[in-house]
């Protein structure tokens, strides 16, 4: 995005706001000279640093509670089975739970049919050993997990990898700034207000993995790849050309 806002008038002042906190009140600044905005974006790819894998188990029965305390056994073994792999109770997070009636179409009579009820739980895990992703993939589905998603790979710890995009998104803009200054007859320019986000990648398009049936096979060793994650930051900068 680029925008330029000139005077009509040498003795017309251009105002502009730069951004404070808010217990300080804004702060205004008057310029006359043309103003350059500009919106940078600068992504920084890195190595994943952890994981999430989503694992959960769906049962079936022809009462609420045959389907809720089948349904407990089975996600009790699961958690057991994390546990067993060394991931603290800090990284495992009940992430959904839903208790359904099923129906099923009679055609010859038109009409929905009760045919018990479907409990689903699920939960998120945090991997953060990366070379174990494999490893505990396979260990979900030994231990009965028959709804498998992910891995979901992502930085943790983003601070240095924001620092870096915030940096070359800074520099790049004052370079462009000073072009447009050039090019509009003006020598320099003054920085008058800055603004930030943030955008989350991830590694770009990856199959999701599903594992919705119990006889998938547990001994077939999972490849998993975490590839590189991108951060992303964008700069809001306003500036007044100098003379």
């Amino acid at each position: 995005m680029l925008r330029f806002a000139i005077p009509f008038l040498a003795a017309t002042a251009f105002t502009a706001t730069i951004a404070a906190p808010a217990q300080a009140g804004e702060i205004q600044i008057q310029v006359s000279n043309p103003v350059v905005e500009l919106s940078v974006n600068e992504i920084v790819r890195s190595a994943p640093d952890v994981a999430q894998i989503g694992a959960g188990v769906q049962t079936q029965a022809p009462t609420a509670r045959e389907a809720l305390e089948q349904n407990s056994a089975a996600m009790e073994r699961i958690v057991a089975r994390l546990r067993a792999l060394g991931i603290e109770r800090k990284d495992i997070q009940t992430a959904n739970f839903n208790l359904n009636p099923q129906y099923r179409y009679d055609r010859e009579n038109e009409q929905q049919v009760f045919t018990g009820y479907m409990v689903n739980n699920n939960v998120q895990v945090m991997l953060r050993d990366l070379d174990r992703a494999g490893e505990v993939l396979d260990a979900l589905v030994s231990a009965g997990a028959n709804n498998i998603y992910g891995p979901n790979f992502m930085l943790e710890d983003d601070v240095e990898a924001k620092a870096t995009a915030r940096r070359r998104a800074f520099e790049r803009g004052l370079r462009q700034a000073e072009e447009f200054a050039r090019m509009a007859g003006y020598s320099g320019v003054r920085l008058l207000e800055v603004s930030e986000s943030f955008q989350g990648y991830g590694p770009g398009p990856q199959p999701q993995m599903a594992v919705r049936t119990a006889e998938a096979s547990a001994d077939a060793k999972v490849p998993v790849e975490p590839g590189e994650v991108a951060t992303g930051v964008t700069l809001g900068l306003k500036y007044e050309m100098t003379r």
